[in-house]
């Protein structure tokens, strides 16, 4: 039986690292798996755990005030060592980009164990963009053993920094497994939380979706931004901007500065993940620096316009199911403008092909360990 641990420990792992969770539990007979968290982010992580039934056997808690990427680097090395030695795992999984993922990378390796990376293969090439997210990834593939590329964009990735071909495999991503299984069970879900959007959701307005929480938008960036989303709810009252505040002060500060008291933009508090699904599949477009939602909004048939000035996922602008707007006020308002008023353009998005998968994800991935 191999032994299997995943390690994760922000709220966007968490989701893209359930469904796989889930597919080795199918298999109980050939692996035994385990789940440790490291509370990178906290309360957000719990209600995701939550939802998808998860119950980890190790939580090294390490979240505290003021925490800053020497301590949490450091704390996450050190706190998995004791899990690493009791439990001795053969393949450990990490996601993507966190802190975590490239801390429990170094573990991992410092242990002995097959690190198997979900997400490989995304890059910037420009290493302060995402900061600190595009150097975690790539050392995260330079100790992995097992590379999981969502897309040949990212396989190629991998194959220019002269990755063993034998240890890439093309799944798509978890994400839109998550997504499939997750938009269904919302819709009829009992939920408080989805129950309170439905009282604040305009029924008859055009509803943008808002999320922006990236620490490179701080500063100028998220008052480039709130300007930009001011003018159009002034320019469109028929439309409707619903945005959940990330509780980062660099965030909220200048959002509920320029945004709090205009009738047709409602500032609310960050949601669970199943609220901000539903909310998701109401929405007419999204607008958003989240790398997650730029995978998942076009599974949805959203149209998206990334808040970066550089995107991992150049996958979905080709495929033309996203743009890049970066915190460029004339072009937010303009794009949106556009979407809202061309809807020969709109149609044109909604109906592209997601280049992200076709949630069988996991499966490969099972597939693929119990092969070896």
């Amino acid at each position: 039986m191999k032994k299997n641990l995943i390690i994760f420990g922000t709220r966007p792992e968490a989701i893209k690292m359930a469904p796989l969770f889930q597919e080795f539990k199918k298999h109980n007979d050939q692996f035994e798996t385990r789940v440790c968290v490291t509370g990178q982010h906290r309360e957000m992580l719990d209600q995701v755990l939550e939802f998808f039934d998860i119950v980890p056997e190790y939580d090294l808690n390490l979240m505290k005030p003021d925490q800053n990427l020497y301590s949490l680097t450091g704390d996450i090395i050190l706190g998995l060592k004791e899990v690493l030695e009791d439990f001795q795992p053969e393949f450990v999984y990490v996601h993507g980009d966190t802190t975590t993922t490239m801390a429990a990378s170094i573990a991992s390796f410092y242990s002995g164990a097959q690190i198997c990376h979900i997400e490989a293969g995304l890059r910037t090439h420009n290493k302060r963009s995402p900061f600190p997210e595009e150097i975690n990834r790539q050392i995260t593939g330079c100790i992995a053993d097992y590379h999981f590329a969502p897309t040949t964009a990212s396989e190629q990735n991998l194959l220019k920094e002269n990755i063993d071909p034998k240890s890439i495999l093309v799944t798509g991503n978890t994400v839109i497994d998550a997504l499939m299984d997750s938009s269904k069970r919302v819709e009829n879900l009992d939920n408080a939380e989805i129950d309170n959007l439905k009282t604040i959701v305009d029924p008859i307005a055009k509803l943008i979706l808002v999320t922006g929480h990236r620490r490179e938008n701080h500063g100028n960036g998220f008052i480039r931004i709130c300007e930009a989303l001011k003018e159009i709810a002034l320019q469109n009252t028929d439309s409707q901007i619903i945005f959940p505040v990330h509780l980062n002060p660099n965030v909220k500060k200048p959002v509920y500065k320029l945004l709090s008291n205009i009738d047709n933009v409602k500032l609310i508090e960050p949601l669970a993940y199943p609220a901000f699904v539903w909310l998701m599949n109401q929405s007419y477009l999204i607008i958003t620096d989240s790398g997650g939602v730029q995978e998942e909004a076009p599974s949805l048939g959203k149209p998206v316009l990334v808040m970066r000035e550089t995107t991992e996922r150049p996958e979905a602008i080709e495929a033309g199911t996203v743009v890049l707007v970066g915190t460029n006020k004339e072009l937010i308002i303009s794009q949106v403008n556009s979407l809202l008023t061309d809807n020969q353009r709109y149609q044109t998005m909604t109906a592209l092909h997601n280049p992200y998968g076709d949630g069988k994800a996991c499966e490969r991935i099972v597939q693929f360990i119990n092969n070896l």
